[in-house]
This record gives structure tokens, sequence and C-alpha cells, in this order.
């Protein structure tokens, strides 16, 4: 059972890890340190975790639904978890190797990161906005989202 308390506090998380990640990579120095790197890996994970739970739970549950608006709203969140993961993908490729970040241009770096967040805040701004009503109307439960 995944609750929409639940939700919001993954959102929530997600989104100070993101927030004091780019505060600190401002700082050049701050790159190379592992508090930055713990913190960015555990954001990347928290970042997955959540967009697995969303997909399996929510929407996989969703796409069944009888009214094809609902499933529609389902399919376009499903795809654009495709397109994210495999943005992240190519990111944590270009920028990690193993458990370490590897940062050649400190400027690209910090550009990709804030386009990389942006992206997933978007989504996580979606989903609030029209993915958790939308669940709250087919199902008539204002707490348990799945």
């Amino acid at each position: 059972m995944v609750t929409f308390a639940e939700l919001h506090a993954q959102n929530h998380k997600i989104t100070e890890l993101s927030n004091v990640f780019l505060y600190l990579i401002n700082d050049r120095a701050m790159c190379d340190t592992e508090v930055a790197c713990d913190l960015f890996f555990e954001y990347a994970t928290k970042v997955r975790e959540h967009i697995d739970m969303v997909d399996k739970q929510l929407c996989g549950r969703l796409i069944s639904h009888p009214d094809q608006a609902v499933k529609n709203t389902a399919d376009r969140f499903l795809s654009g978890s495709a397109e994210i993961k495999r943005i992240f993908e190519a990111y944590l490729h270009k920028w990690c190797k193993k458990r370490a970040m590897i940062i050649k241009d400190h400027q690209a770096f910090v550009n990709e990161t804030e386009d990389m967040f942006r992206l997933v805040l978007n989504r996580i701004q979606d989903e609030t906005e029209q993915l958790y009503p939308l669940i709250r109307k087919v199902s008539g439960d204002a707490q348990v989202a799945a």
C-alpha cells in the first residue's frame, strides 16, 4: 500500500537533496568531496526508487482502467519515465564511474546537473498536479494511492 503522504515525503526528500547538491556543486572544490558524492548517489537512488514505484504501483494500476483518458494519462507518465531514465542513465554514464563523480569540466557538469534536476523536479510537479488528483478521483480515496 502506498499513501499520498508517502509520495509527498519522497518528493520532498528528492527536492531537498537536489537543492543541497546544486548548492554544493557551485563551489568546484565541493564537487570532489565524499559528502557531495554520497549526497548525489543518495539522490540518484531516491529518484530511481520513486519513479519505479510510480510506474509500477500507480501507473500500472491506471493503465488497465476502462476510461481511455485515464489510460492515456498513465501511458504519458510511463513514457515520460522511460525518457527520464534514459536521460538520467546517459548523464550518469558521462559524469560517474562506479560510485565516484568524474568532473573534468566543472561548468558543463553544473549546467547538465541543473538541467537533469529540473527535469526530475518538473516530473514531480506533474505528478502532484496531474497524476495524484487523477488517482484520487478514480479511486475515491484521498489517503491511499495504490
